[in-house]
């Protein structure tokens, strides 16, 4: 029976000669504004995921993340911020991040609650990226970009800027798919 339900899972989802494709379907954050986001309900659209932190030397990089929802999710990118005080700089509660956000970079792109995103206890989401691909947040606003099918594409370190050549270039490949 269970590998009648794999092989489903497999002509549905066109999983043949891939590393767990689309695994990120199975994904979900809590929105820092309530309720929560699946992954499978952006199935089709390139997700932008940045681990971020408000207390950062890197936190103005929100202001290029926010270019990037500005200026691509019309095409469909999603660009999901994931605040994280695993590396000791993010604000105390979802409220106050929530509130320094919206103050200092006007954010209205998708953004949840505080995130672990570092191993043993990181989001499934992390844990994934880790052990399928070997891609981990080394600091904070580390980004990670999935494609539409649910595949992980590239990543970039926080010296990397949201608006740079090399994320711009991969995010434009990836909504021409």
């Amino acid at each position: 029976m269970q590998c009648i339900h794999v092989l489903r899972t497999v002509l549905a989802f066109g999983m043949v000669g891939t590393s767990m494709a689309w695994a990120s379907e199975n994904f979900s954050f809590p929105s820092i504004d309530g309720g929560t986001y699946h992954f499978s309900e952006w199935r089709g659209n390139p997700i932008l995921v940045v681990n971020t932190a408000s207390q950062c030397g890197f936190t103005p990089q929100y202001e290029g993340l926010q270019t990037l929802h500005d200026r691509y999710a019309d095409q469909g990118l999603i660009v999901l911020a994931v605040p994280s005080d695993d590396f000791g700089q993010e604000l105390s509660s979802a409220a106050e991040v929530a509130e320094f956000c919206a103050l200092n970079y006007n954010l209205t792109l998708p953004m949840t609650e505080i995130t672990r995103i570092k191993a043993p206890d990181a989001h499934p989401f992390f844990d994934w990226l880790a052990r399928e691909h070997n891609a981990r947040p080394r600091w904070n606003f580390s980004k990670f970009l999935i494609n539409g099918n649910g595949d992980f594409v590239e990543s970039w370190s926080s010296l990397t800027t949201p608006t740079s050549g090399a994320i711009i270039q991969a995010v434009e490949r990836e909504l021409a798919r």
